[in-house]
C-alpha cells in the first residue's frame, strides 16, 4: 500500500522530465520539425540568380508631437508596384484608445477636429514603438496628402504627425 504513492510520484516525475525538452547534456531540445543551423547558408545558382525586389523611396518625414509625444522617421516606399508607409525603429508615441494611421491633406494637420474629407485612413496603429508598415491603397493620389498622422479616432485628436517631403 505504501508503495503506490511512491510509484505514482516516480511516474509523474518521469513524465514531467520527459516533457521539458532538455537533453542529457543540458541543452534545450529544439521543437520537432524545426532545424537549427550554425553555419551560414551557401548560395546556390537558384537563389543567387533570382532578382531581389528593390524598394524606392518617394516621400519622407519626421514625426513631431501634437497632443502627445510622438517621434521617429516615416517614409513612403514603392515595392513591386505597391506603396507603403513605413515607420522606422525610432518611432515612439503614447498609448491611447482607438489609434489610427492616416494620411492628411495638410502638411501640419490640426491638433483636434480633423474633418473626414481631409484624410484617408490606412489602418489601426500596430504598435506605439518601432518599425511598422502600412499599405497605401492604389486609388490614393499621394500628391493630395502632405502628412502622415497618428490619430485618435475616438477623441478626434492628433497624437503626432510627420510632414511628408521629397
Amino acid at each position: 500500500m505504501k508503495l503506490i504513492p511512491l510509484v505514482s510520484l516516480g511516474v509523474v516525475s518521469l513524465l514531467f522530465l520527459g516533457c521539458t525538452g532538455v537533453q542529457a547534456d543540458g541543452q534545450a531540445n529544439p521543437s520537432p520539425g524545426v532545424t537549427q543551423s550554425t553555419s551560414s547558408p551557401e548560395p546556390n545558382a537558384e537563389t543567387s540568380s533570382t532578382p531581389v525586389a528593390q524598394a524606392t523611396e518617394t516621400k519622407t518625414g519626421t514625426f513631431v508631437a501634437a497632443e502627445h509625444p510622438t517621434e521617429g522617421m516615416v517614409q513612403i516606399v514603392t515595392e513591386n508596384g505597391d506603396r507603403y508607409l513605413e515607420f522606422d525603429e525610432t518611432f515612439r508615441s503614447d498609448s491611447g484608445p482607438d489609434l489610427y494611421v492616416i494620411l492628411h491633406r495638410a502638411g501640419e494637420p490640426p491638433v483636434s477636429g480633423i474633418q473626414e474629407q481631409d484624410y484617408v485612413t490606412l489602418a489601426p496603429l500596430q504598435s506605439t514603438t518601432g518599425t511598422q508598415r502600412y499599405a497605401i491603397p492604389a486609388d490614393v493620389n499621394l500628391d493630395d496628402f502632405n502628412s502622415a498622422v497618428v490619430w485618435c479616432r475616438m477623441f478626434n485628436a492628433t497624437f503626432g504627425y510627420a510632414t511628408l517631403g521629397s
